[in-house]
């Protein structure tokens, strides 16, 4: 197991600072020149974007959930290879976790997983005196959750921190840090959350060095690492989680890739490039190379998961992205397309208006190459996303709604595809607030469990869209099945 200084920032509910926090103490500890290793508890696609600019490192998802508190750990430790720190940003309040499902996947959870000392983010804003019963509560409710300090976020002025420092002093939980409020700092929201970085690079990498001048001048950084170097040794015996091991032990798969190398994951930028020549020994023993797997990116597809492309190329596939609002084709050579969450509704007149692109999605469906599409590629796949033409590839129409569609969902595969064999039973989850009509194909592709019994999504030749969001490093087989028929 990888052993690493490693930091929890919680709070005690939404909307405190953690972000904030999480963020630009990742850019200052990065600011001194340590490798910091950034993570998120849940399913959250946004704030890992803003963890990757201020540490120069993939942003990592931690949910205890969809990838089973088993596998907390070890991909805890995949992503903290080599680095000096791991700062984990929690998700909600510190105790909130899967509806009806006690602690599971809240951050107390994953704290306790990895055996992290937890920082508590405290809006102090409307409070003085009551700040101590507050951060007693909290460190008093679960024995097994150290935590370790408070960062005071929100404080009005001189008086009113020493009020709040007065109060804590009784509460034997150290001030490691006092933020007063600063706008500069902020970052935009809209109706799924903050914009996304690749939305606003040049406003959001002034953003993050702002929340690092201030995380790092407000806190006490030197006291933080103490901290995280307390950490004892987490407790994942089997080790880091390795793509290569995950998809050679996958059930579900044939043996193609039985012997398949990791390989190069790509970013051609905009336009097609010609992909490296045939290697000898591709993925299907026939010395054809690797295939072509088009990985959909830019603004409008910025929900992805760093281990998906990573066990694809583990699988045997060359992983290229692109970007459906500026290439006019699919990178040359693609014999497998996945297209996965983002904002298309956003981006509707500029989809739409790239012909040329949506015309190559559809021939390559068309021809039965396997396309994997979630969310907002399924609105992408469909005939229209509030009037305008997208791909025509279902025969289903998306709008937007004003209804939040927002929770974990357990499903079961209900018809064969490129993705899943009938009866693979998975945990996902689902955050939109778009509609399509009809929901699903004559073969829809899940059966929902939870929270009601219903089929979802569409499964045709190829194609397996759905607005379910998994998490493919708990079941790999999925990223082996599917290199395995893009091959064929």
């Amino acid at each position: 197991m990888v052993t690493i200084p490693r930091l929890v920032i919680a709070a005690p509910a939404s909307g405190s600072g953690k972000t904030t926090v999480a963020t630009g103490l990742m850019a200052a500890f990065t600011q001194r020149g340590l490798a910091v290793s950034p993570h998120k508890v849940g399913p959250d696609y946004i704030d890992p974007g803003y963890h990757s600019l201020a540490t120069g490192r993939a942003g990592r998802n931690l949910d205890a959930y969809m990838c089973g508190p088993e596998l907390v750990a070890p991909l805890f430790a995949h992503g903290a290879r080599g680095c000096d720190l791991a700062i984990v940003e929690g998700v909600m309040g510190l105790y909130d976790g899967a509806s009806g499902q006690g602690e599971l996947a809240s951050t107390a959870h994953v704290a306790k997983l990895l055996q992290a000392p937890v920082v508590l983010v405290v809006d102090a804003s409307s409070q003085s005196r009551s700040v101590a019963a507050l951060v007693h509560g909290f460190a008093s409710w679960d024995p097994e959750v150290r935590i370790s300090g408070v960062i005071l976020n929100k404080v009005g002025s001189d008086r009113h921190e020493m009020l709040l420092r007065e109060a804590l002093d009784e509460s034997g939980v150290p001030v490691m840090g006092v933020l007063r409020r600063a706008e500069q700092v902020a970052t935009p929201s809209r109706h799924l959350g903050l914009v996304p970085v690749a939305e606003r690079r040049g406003d959001a990498v002034s953003a993050v060095a702002a929340m690092g001048a201030q995380v790092g001048g407000g806190c006490d950084l030197d006291a933080l690492m103490a901290l995280a170097r307390s950490a004892p040794r987490s407790p994942a015996g089997s080790g880091a989680w390795d793509p290569v091991e995950a998809v050679r032990g996958a059930v579900g798969g044939g043996g193609a890739c039985d012997a398949a190398l990791p390989g190069p994951s790509r970013n051609r930028g905009s336009g097609p490039r010609t992909p490296d020549g045939p290697e000898s020994g591709g993925p299907d023993g026939s010395g054809r190379g690797r295939p072509v797997i088009a990985v959909a990116g830019g603004p409008a597809f910025t929900f992805s998961y760093a281990e998906h492309s990573e066990l694809l190329a583990a699988a045997g596939a060359e992983v290229v992205t692109f970007d459906p609002l500026r290439d006019a084709a699919l990178p040359e050579g693609t014999r497998g397309l996945v297209i996965g969450g983002g904002f298309p509704e956003v981006y509707a007149p500029e989809l739409s208006a790239n012909e040329p692109l949506r015309k190559a999605v559809a021939d390559l469906a068309a021809a039965g190459a396997p396309v994997a599409a979630e969310c907002a590629g399924l609105l992408y796949l469909s005939r229209s996303l509030d009037g305008l033409p997208m791909c025509g590839v279902l025969d289903a129409e998306g709008r937007m709604s004003k209804r939040l569609t927002l929770g974990y969902r357990e499903a079961v595969a209900i018809t064969d595809s490129a993705l899943a064999a009938v009866g693979t039973r998975l945990r996902g989850h689902e955050f939109h607030r778009t509609v399509l009509e009809p929901g699903a194909g004559s073969a829809p592709a899940w059966g929902m469990h939870l929270p009601e019994r219903r089929v979802e999504g569409f499964v045709q030749q190829g194609v397996h869209a759905s607005y379910l969001h998994t998490h493919w490093a708990s079941a790999p087989g999925i990223a082996r099945r599917f290199v395995e028929r893009a091959a064929e």
